[in-house]
């Protein structure tokens, strides 16, 4: 990357229960390439098939988009109802409380050190950590690790984290936080995930 676009950079946080974070951050994304910056984007629990890696073919190499996740929710157990086990079917990983699938650890760990190259390295203006909340909330992810890569990146950096169950840790070190809050949901009438709306 060449000379930095951001004067300084500041931790941005959505989290809460309700649609629409990392929907948010691919809007501050297409703001922020609007006005020259470059972004990276790194998705923890997620894999391929959502409408914004079609469309970031669109928009490279100034939006770019990697994942580290798999083709699976994440509960602990006991966590989700028989009727919400059935509607995700079998793309769901039951695990106890403080021990996730040491794959899922790997992969989300493989992530954690993505990022911080790509901040060593000066690769974006601002790197979005998708879903990275969930990763903590479930002890995927320690905040230890987390608030450690916050506190070694370039001031001139922007990072977003995104995911619901944000621990207070990383509310109180960031400078942003937006909470959405479901107030109604058609999820709860059995209404799938559509293309082009939640995919």
């Amino acid at each position: 990357m060449n000379e930095p676009s951001l004067e300084r950079g500041y931790v941005q946080v959505y989290t809460g229960n309700g649609k629409g974070k990392t929907t948010a951050a691919l809007g501050l994304s297409i703001r922020a390439i609007g006005r020259g910056l470059k972004v990276l984007m790194i998705q923890f629990m997620k894999h391929w098939g959502y409408g914004e890696h079609l469309a970031v073919r669109r928009l490279e190499p100034d939006l770019r988009i990697e994942q580290v996740g798999k083709p699976y929710l994440i509960a602990r157990e006991g966590e989700l109802d028989e009727e919400t086990r059935a509607m995700i079917g079998k793309d769901v990983v039951i695990f106890p409380p403080g021990e996730p699938p040491e794959e899922v650890v790997r992969l989300a760990q493989s992530g954690l050190a993505r990022a911080r190259e790509a901040l060593e390295k000066g690769e974006a203006d601002i790197v979005v950590l998708d879903e990275i909340n969930v990763a903590l909330h479930y002890g995927i992810l320690q905040v230890h690790e987390v608030l450690d890569l916050l506190d070694a990146r370039p001031l001139n950096v922007e990072i977003v984290l995104t995911g619901r169950g944000a621990p207070r840790d990383i509310i109180d070190y960031a400078d942003l936080v937006t909470k959405m809050c479901e107030v109604k949901h058609y999820f709860a009438d059995g209404v799938q995930s559509r293309r082009g709306i939640e995919e």
